[in-house]
Order: structure tokens, then sequence, then C-alpha cells
């Protein structure tokens, strides 16, 4: 607490803001060390020159076009969207590429001053072929600039490289690992798994001296053999193992009892795909786990499955849990944490709680006091469908639902939540709803070939708050939430046993609406505002246009409705400052496709009123955009940073700042 009054105290000398309800780690102000601005993942920035006055004046400061073009003729990807978010360290960008390059870059010009290529295409094509890297991770001992300092730019690559960079020249340090490298493929605990399956996308974190990693692992083998999603933690100046936590708890563990019939042996997958947020002086490492394979069919792994998709804290210093908490028991519905915990502390009826919220593809916010695991509000397990016609499953009879905050977006289907524009859409809808199974949340899935076509679950696997996550705000005490209203349909169908040792696989089950439009009511994507205090829904807005130039309704003025396109569900995320709530809207055509020729059609910045929800600004970009957008303050100046393009358009980092004088 006294750490906090001091930070509160420093904030309103130094800054002259208001004392806030919330209060964060201490950072420098004018840079962003690390992938939600610090290890607290809030995204927030104190920084206040770009406000709602000049937002929509904003300029194009610089661009630097992705290196990734220079290895096109060598590398056997296709190429994807940009997704990465950039950090600036001591006036200098450092950002990965799609194919784990790393660029260091002027933060005033953009002016490139090295580009590192650990040549992770070498090494073989991962099974999962959406390749991309969406950050880094910055260390220092705290002597950087100093005689005998270090500071290191970790980078964990597509090719399951753990790479350790001097950020003055951009090369490898040759005291860490094997000339700077440490392989990923290694340290696993468990032989005969399937490597290819697993690569690496989002960056680790460092706490005290120790970097801790997550996975990416695809998610529908054909066998039973994909790794286990274990998190693994290195010393930061050797690149030694330190510890091992099993994301699937191993004989003799705690919790191994929930992995019935032994399947904790073969299971794979729940692994930590989203970034991971840290408190150095609790010295705690938090962290979202995925479902285990197979996503969406449980029979061969009974059991509640702890730690599947579950908020895990862990000691960084030996690896050993402090607390969990499973937010679906069995999953079977691909409900991963997708999105990185954000850690902050808030005054909630007069007691100031170091406290965690994870959203989550559920649309729930779950909030715990972090450094116990105990609920701010209860949280309480209640009786779910569980009577499931599939062979060989066994369903949680139970969920936990929390109290406190509600659902930040839709939740089950009925039919009033169909679309209703007009009467003609809302009898087609109905017609189409006919044809599946729904219900309340977490419903049994069916066999394909039956009377139904499958089972229509809300939010979807693609719904809810996906990757882009949340952001939070000391100066209102919210907690921002992006999230999609993203029905899923999904059947199980029997595999060739030639090729498959599952019982049952998925199928995908087509799932349009009305005349093309979407099954549901709007906003299809959304921005929520969560008082963090109190635990209240305080407003909603729609982010993007969303269909309203349909023929079927662009003639009854809707206003935007929010974005439906497939684009958006791990793409974006939100940027609070002193002033602003900043995201992106797509300018995909009022349908949610792309243009004719497959390239997409540029995007706009969107700056929100904080308190309000109302869109104050937009700048117009040439570029679609991909990642998180960042800020940082230098020389003076103000930049919001984004990466964009890819596919067939340029892939850049581009630059946006208030017009300097000479410009106005």
């Amino acid at each position: 607490m006294e750490k906090c009054r001091f930070w509160t105290r420093f904030f309103v000398l130094a800054l002259g803001l208001c004392v806030p309800a919330v209060c964060f780690g201490a950072e420098p102000d004018v840079e962003w060390r690390h992938h939600g601005r610090d290890k607290s993942s809030a995204r927030y920035s104190p920084l206040s020159q770009i406000d709602a006055e000049n937002f929509s004046r904003l300029e194009v400061a610089w661009r630097w076009e992705s290196a990734d073009k220079r290895i096109d003729h060598v590398s056997p990807y296709e190429r994807r969207p940009w997704r990465a978010t950039p950090l600036m360290v001591g006036g200098r960008i450092y950002v990965p590429t799609e194919l784990s390059q790393v660029a260091a870059l002027d933060a005033a010009t953009g002016e490139e001053l090295w580009v590192y290529d650990p040549k992770s295409y070498a090494i073989g094509r991962p099974t999962q072929t959406n390749v991309y890297t969406r950050g880094l991770e910055y260390w220092t001992d705290g002597k950087a600039g100093q005689a005998g300092g270090i500071e290191r730019i970790f980078l964990a690559s597509i090719g399951r490289q753990l790479v350790s960079i001097d950020p003055q020249t951009g090369r490898p340090d040759p005291a860490f690992g094997e000339d700077g490298i440490v392989d990923l493929s290694r340290d696993l605990g468990r032989e005969g798994t399937t490597i290819r399956s697993i690569s690496h996308g989002q960056p680790g974190i460092v706490v005290g001296d120790t970097y801790v990693v997550g996975s990416r692992i695809w998610d529908f083998p054909l066998r039973n053999r994909n790794p286990p999603g274990h998190v693994r933690a290195y010393d930061v100046r050797t690149g030694k193992l330190r510890w091992r936590f099993h994301t699937i708890p191993q004989e003799g563990e705690d919790f191994v009892e929930t992995w019935e019939n032994d399947s904790w042996k073969l299971t794979g997958n729940t692994n930590v795909w989203a970034a991971l947020s840290g408190d150095e002086e609790l010295g705690y490492v938090y962290f979202g786990t995925s479902t285990p394979t197979n996503d969406y069919y449980g029979g061969q792994r009974h059991g509640d499955n702890v730690y599947a998709e579950s908020l895990v804290c862990v000691d960084v210093e030996t690896g050993e849990r402090v607390w969990h908490f499973q937010t679906v028991h069995h999953g079977i519905w691909d409900y991963d944490i997708a999105s990185a915990p954000i850690l902050l502390d808030v005054v909630v009826d007069g007691r100031l709680v170091k406290a965690v919220a994870q959203v989550s593809k559920t649309a729930f916010t779950y909030v715990f006091d972090r450094a116990t695991g105990e609920p701010l509000w209860p949280i309480e397990e209640r009786p779910v469908n569980w009577h499931t016609t599939v062979p060989g499953e066994k369903l949680a009879r139970t969920q936990p639902f929390p109290t406190k905050p509600p659902p930040f977006d839709r939740q089950g289907l009925t039919e009033d939540d169909l679309i209703d524009f007009t009467p003609e859409l809302r009898q087609e809808a109905l017609e189409i709803l006919e044809q599946y199974e729904y219900g309340g949340m977490f419903p049994p899935l069916i066999l394909s070939g039956g009377e139904k076509r499958g089972t229509i679950f809300v939010p979807g696997a693609g719904g809810g708050a996906s990757h882009p996550g949340g952001s939070a705000d000391p100066e209102t005490g919210y907690l921002y939430v992006q999230s999609m209203t993203r029905p899923s349909a999904l059947a199980l169908t029997q595999p060739d046993p030639a090729r498959s040792d599952w019982k049952y696989v998925l199928d995908r089950v087509p799932l349009e609406g009305p005349q093309g439009l979407p099954l549901v009511k709007p906003p299809y994507k959304r921005i929520s505002a969560i008082d963090l205090k109190t635990g209240d829904l305080i407003w909603q807005t729609p982010l993007g246009e969303g269909p309203t130039g349909h023929p079927a309704i662009k003639h009854l003025d809707l206003g935007p409705l929010g974005s439906q396109s497939s684009a958006a569900v791990t793409e974006g995320g939100l940027l609070t400052t002193k002033t602003l709530l900043i995201t992106f809207a797509s300018k995909l055509d009022e349908l949610g496709k792309r243009p004719a020729d497959g390239v997409p059609g540029g995007a706009f910045l969107h700056a929100y009123d904080k308190v309000t929800g109302k869109l104050l600004a937009e700048v117009e970009v040439d570029r679609s955009l991909h990642s998180a957008p960042m800020t940082y303050l230098y020389k003076g100046r103000q930049y919001i940073v984004i990466s964009g393009g890819g596919v067939r358009e340029k892939a850049e980092l581009i630059a946006y700042a208030v017009p300097s004088r000479g410009g106005e």
C-alpha cells in the first residue's frame, strides 16, 4: 500500500494528475517497455499531449516497412497480417516482424538502426500456419547505460527459439543458451509429442531475473499427440531452465485426479497463448490457459481438467502454484483465456485491494485479490445443461458464474436475441434457428447427420473477449473491454480411424443469418466500460460501422452496428491515456466483407471519451490495421504507433503525432 501511495503522490506532483482510483507500478512515463506498457498489462499511459481537441489533426510522423519483404524469397510462409505491438525504450523502437525478425528504429524518425534475423523460417513450418509474432520483452538489471550494466530484448520466435538480443547492437548474447538462443522445443517434459504443432507468437515476461514463456499450439490434431502447454521459466542471463509449471498436472501433483483415466499422460494443449502479467513486489506471474485437446470433444479426458481454461498465479522463483481459478470446467467450447490478465490496485468499499481482472471469451470478467486469489465479488457454481447425447462425453454439471461484474457481451441464445430490423428478417431468422440446437451458456454439442445441423453457442469460439482483451484506467477506475458477439455453430463427427485416434472431431457447421446478415441483434463488436470500484457496467458503444449498407436495412438509418468482420476476432486492442480511449475500426465494406480484389481497405483510428463512451474523433488510415496501438513521448512529442498491412498490402509500422509547430 505504501508503494501505491508513494506513486500516487509522485503522479500528482510531477504530472498534475488527480488522485487516481487505481494505481499502477512505476515504469518511466514516456516509454513503452513491455507488451502492455508495464508488467500489469493495463495498456495505460499518463500522456496527455494528444487529446480530444487535436486527435483529428494527427499526421503520419514516420513509416517503416517490415523487413520481411527482404526475405520473401527464402521464407516458406505466405505473408500474414502484421500484428506486432512495438516497444519504446531509450529513444529506440524495438519491433518483431511477422517472421520473427527484430528491428530497432529511431523513435523520432523511424530510421532503421539494425535488423536481426534468427532465420526461424529455416527450422521448418509449424502445423499452425497462421504465423505471426505479436511482441517482445525488455529487461535490464537496472544499470543500463552504466559500465557493466545489462539490458536485453527477448524474442520467442515462430521457430521455437528463445533469443536474447543486445538492444544496442542487435546481436544475440553469447552468454545466453547456445550463441544467444534457447531451443524451446525442449524442456516440455514429455516425449513422443508432435513438436511441429508448437510455436510461439506472444512475448514472454521477465519478473525479477526470470523469463517466463507460454506457447501457441495447433488446436486440431488428427492424433492425440499434441505437446502439453506447460509454462517454462529461464534465467535471463544464462538461458538455463529454472522451472516448468505443468498446466496439465503430472503424476503425484495436485489436481491430477481431475484428468480421469490417466488422460493427463496423453492430452495436449492447455497452453498459454496470450500475454502474461507480473507483480514484481509479490514476485508472482499470472497467466490464462486454453482448452485441452480435443477442443470440442472431452470423452477422452473425463473430469474437470484443472488447470485448463484457468487463471493461474505462480511464484516466479519456484514455479509453484500460489492460487488458481478455473473459469470453465471440462471445456468443450474453445473458451480459451485469450488475453493478458490485468493487474491493478483498486479501492473497493474504501479498501485498497491488489487486484487482477481477467476478461474471457465467456464474456465474464473474473476479478480477484491477486495476492490471495479471493474473488472481489462472489462467483457462484450454477447448474448447466450436462445432458449430452455424444457417446463417451461426460460434461460438468455446474459452471462458475460471477455475480459481478455483469457480462459484457451476449450470453446464450433465445428467440428474443434474433435479428428483428424488419418482420421479414425476423421470420427468416426464426426459420434458421429451427435448424439448430441452442439455449443457455455451455450447451452440449451434438453429432452431425441428425435432425439438427449442430449446436449454436453464444459467445462463440471467436466471441466474447478474445486476444484484444482490455485496458485499465487510473483516471476513471474503469476497465475497458473490446468484445464481439459472434455465435458459433458446431457438431461432432467420427473421423477416419486410419487417420485419427480420436473418437469424434469437429464438424464445422455453416451459420449464416437472414440474407447474409448476422443472426442476432447488434452490436456485433463493442467496447464496454466496467467500474472496478463497484463491479458495475457503466457504458457500452458499438465499435465499427457494421453491415449498415446491406440492401435489406440500409434504408433504416440504424447507425453503427459494430464490425462483424472475422478479422476483428483476434486483432486490435485498446489504449488508454490520461485524455482518451483509443483503438481502431476497419474500413471493410459495410457488408463486413473484403473488397473483391482481396486487399483490405484501410481503417480509422478512433478516440473515445473515457467516461461516456462517446466517439470524439477519428483519423483515416490508408492501411488495414491489426495490432493494439501503443504510445510514447520522445523529445517532447507524443506518438501513437500501430502496425498494419501484410498479405497483399505493404506491411508497415506507422507513427502518428500532432503536427509540429512548423507544420501547422
